[in-house]
C-alpha cells in the first residue's frame, strides 16, 4: 500500500537529548597533494571532506575492488580456474602466472588484492564473466546498481583506457558497500598470504596497512604513468569506521593519514536517540501517540553539529500491516535543515507482543524442564 504521510509534526531541538560537552567547532580540513580526494564514513555513507570528488577520472588499479567483489559474490571461490594465454600476457604488475596452471579463484583474488596482479584479474574476470566483455557488462551493471553515477569500466584491472574511469567519490561507495562482505573485509586487511603451490608469500602493497599506519583496516592501491597514484583505505578507531579515496596524489601515504587523523580529531559517532518508546503530539488532531523504536541512531557528528541536530515524528495515515512490521511513521533527523539520517517507529503493541511471545517461550522451557527433573 502507497503510504501517505501527514505532516502533523513537531520540531524538537536534540539540544533537550544531545549535550554536548565543550561545543567545539572542527578544525581546518588538511590540504591533499591529491587532485580528487574524499573521505566519508562508513555505516552512514556521510562526506566528511571532498575535493573534486565527483570529476571522472582515470583510476588504475583501484578498479580491482569492483574485480574482487563480484568475483567474492560469484559463490564460485573455491572453484579451480584455469589460466589462459590472455591473463598471462596481460601487461602490468603480475604475479607470475603460467598458462595452462590452476589455481583457486580464492587465491586469485589474494594476488589480485595483495599484489595488484594484472594477470589474476583477467584469469578472474573469464572465469567468473565467461569472458572479458562478459566481467566487465558486470561490473558496469553493479555500479548503475550502486549508483556509481561518474563510473565507466572497460577492463577488469585498471590498465588506462579512455572508456575506463571514475570518480573518488564513487570509489568510495562501491568500497563502503565492499566493506559489509565479510570476505571482501578479510582479503582487503590480509598483510600476507601464501597461495598454494607458491613457496613465498604475498605481501600486501598497501603500505597503509602493513607500515605506516595502526588504524588501517584495508584498501587498494592504484599506479600508471598516466593516471598517477590512486589509493582506497579504510580505518577505524574509537567505535568509527572511515573510508578514504585518493586520485592522482603524489603523497597519497601522507594525504590518507592526515584526512584520518583530522577525521577522527573531529567527527565521532555520535548517538541521535535510544531504542525503546518515544511520545510526541499529533496537534492536529490535539492527542498524544506512542510508538516504538527499536534500533540506536548513530550519526558521525562533531562536537558543535550535535548541538544543532533536529528532528521531526513523521506519522503514516495509512498503515500498512501486510508486512507484520506495523510502522506507524518515522523519525527524522535534520542537519541544518538538510536530512541525514531517518528510522521508523513501530506500534507499541509490536513491542510489547514480541517481549510476551519472549517470556511466553521461557515460560515452557521452563515448565517442560521442570517435567523432566521432577521439580
Amino acid at each position: 500500500m502507497k503510504i501517505k504521510i501527514l505532516l502533523l509534526t513537531v520540531i524538537f531541538f536534540a539540544a533537550n537529548l544531545l549535550i554536548s560537552t565543550n561545543g567545539q567547532a572542527a578544525s581546518a580540513a588538511p590540504g591533499v597533494s591529491a587532485n580528487n580526494a574524499v573521505l566519508i564514513e562508513q555505516s552512514t555513507g556521510r562526506v566528511l571532506f571532498e575535493k573534486d570528488a565527483h570529476s571522472q577520472e582515470s583510476i588504475a588499479s583501484i578498479t580491482k575492488i569492483m574485480t574482487a567483489i563480484i568475483a567474492i559474490e560469484s559463490g564460485k571461490m573455491k572453484e579451480k580456474v584455469t589460466v589462459s594465454r590472455e591473463a598471462i600476457y596481460t601487461e602490468g604488475s603480475s604475479i607470475y602466472l603460467e598458462q595452462g596452471e590452476k589455481m583457486t579463484l580464492e587465491d586469485l583474488v589474494y594476488g589480485l588484492m595483495l599484489r595488484s596482479g594484472n594477470d589474476a584479474a583477467v584469469a578472474i574476470a573469464e572465469h567468473v564473466g565467461g569472458s572479458l566483455d562478459g566481467f566487465v557488462y558486470l561490473m558496469n551493471e553493479k555500479a548503475k546498481w550502486l549508483g556509481m553515477e561518474n563510473t565507466h569500466f572497460d577492463n577488469p584491472h585498471g590498465l588506462d583506457s579512455d572508456n575506463h574511469y571514475s570518480s573518488a567519490y564513487d570509489m568510495a561507495i562501491l568500497t563502503q558497500y565492499a566493506m559489509n562482505n565479510e570476505k571482501y573485509r578479510e582479503i582487503s586487511g590480509t598483510t600476507s598470504y601464501k597461495s598454494d603451490g607458491r613457496t613465498y608469500s604475498w605481501i600486501n602493497k598497501n603500505k597503509l596497512l602493513t607500515q605506516y599506519y595502526e588504524y588501517c583496516t584495508g584498501g587498494k592501491t592504484g599506479f600508471t604513468k598516466k593516471t598517477g597514484r590512486t589509493l582506497v583505505s579504510t580505518a577505524s578507531k574509537d567505535g568509527m569506521d572511515l573510508i578514504a579515496v585518493t586520485l592522482n596524489a603524489p603523497d597519497d601515504w601522507k594525504d590518507h593519514m592526515s584526512l584520518y587523523e583530522w577525521g577522527f580529531e573531529n567527527f565521532d559517532m555520535k548517538t541521535l536517540t535510544d531504542k525503546g518508546e518515544v511520545k510526541f503530539n499529533l496537534i492536529d488532531l490535539n492527542k498524544s501517540q506512542i510508538g516504538f523504536l527499536r534500533d540506536k541512531i548513530h550519526y558521525p557528528l562533531s562536537d558543535d553539529e550535535e548541538d544543532i541536530v533536529t528532528f521531526k515524528n513523521y506519522i503514516l495515515k495509512d498503515v500498512d500491516t501486510s508486512s507484520g512490521d506495523n510502522i506507524i511513521g518515522k523519525k527524522v533527523f535534520y542537519l541544518n535543515d538538510k536530512e541525514i539520517t531517518e528510522t521508523p517507529i513501530y506500534a507499541v503493541e509490536d513491542s510489547v507482543s514480541s517481549d510476551a511471545n519472549k517470556k511466553s517461550f521461557m515460560s515452557e522451557i521452563l515448565s517442560f524442564y521442570k517435567k523432566v527433573t521432577g521439580m
